[in-house]
This record gives C-alpha cells, structure tokens and sequence, in this order.
C-alpha cells in the first residue's frame, strides 16, 4: 500500500510564493516519475510539473519559468516552489506518482494519487 500525502497549499496574494510538498510513504522502493496536478473550479484537471526518477523535468506553458519541481529522493519527498502567483492559479493541486516495489525476481509498479491541497491566489 502506498500514500501519497500533499501539504502547503494556502490563502495568498498575487505575486506571492508558495512550496507545495508530496510525501510518499507505505510499500515502496522507489518512487519514479512524478507529476503535480490541478483542477481549477469548473475546469478539466491539468499537469502542472513533471519529474522523472533522473530529474528530467517538464513543465505546463502556463507556469513555465514560474514553478520549479524538484525531489528528494532520500525524503520520498517532491516539492512544487511557485513563486509569482497569480488568482488564475487557484485550484486543487494533486500529487501523482509512479513507485516501485521488489520482490525476489520481480518488480511491480503501483500508480498512486494524493488528497490535494488546495491553493488560493487573491487579486
């Protein structure tokens, strides 16, 4: 079993910062690529930010150059630094993650969703 917990969503103004984190925890000996996620109200869910288990990253057109997804591998952690917030970025955002577990000769993936947090960005 594996889970998938995000914090540091918040109330904050536009041109603000926040530091989304995602903690993996339960069965796992690996935590592969990762991607940020948000729904907006009324809005389709979006890929925010991705990063692979080699820290390649990829990024939506709508926060590049605003947003940086980083990992810590030996924290199981994945954080989303957003900084120059804008009220367009309000939403849910969801951690998503591919993680490993091995066993005596095989090795089964498991595709995990955290809660959410949620992000409001005042005008």
């Amino acid at each position: 079993q594996v889970e998938l917990v995000e914090s540091g969503g918040e109330l904050t103004q536009a041109g603000g910062s926040l530091r989304l984190s995602c903690v993996a925890s339960g069965d796992i000996d690996s935590i592969n690529n990762v991607g940020w996620y948000r729904r907006a109200p009324g809005k389709q869910r979006e890929l925010v930010a991705v990063i692979t288990n080699s820290g390649s990253t990829n990024y939506a057109d709508s926060v590049k150059g605003r947003f940086t997804i980083s990992r810590d591998n030996a924290k199981n952690t994945v954080y989303l630094q957003m900084n120059s917030l804008k009220p367009e970025d309000t939403a849910v955002y969801y951690c998503n993650a591919e993680t490993g577990k091995r066993g005596s000769g095989y090795y089964t993936t498991v595709d995990s969703w955290g809660q959410g947090t949620q992000v409001t960005v005042s005008s």
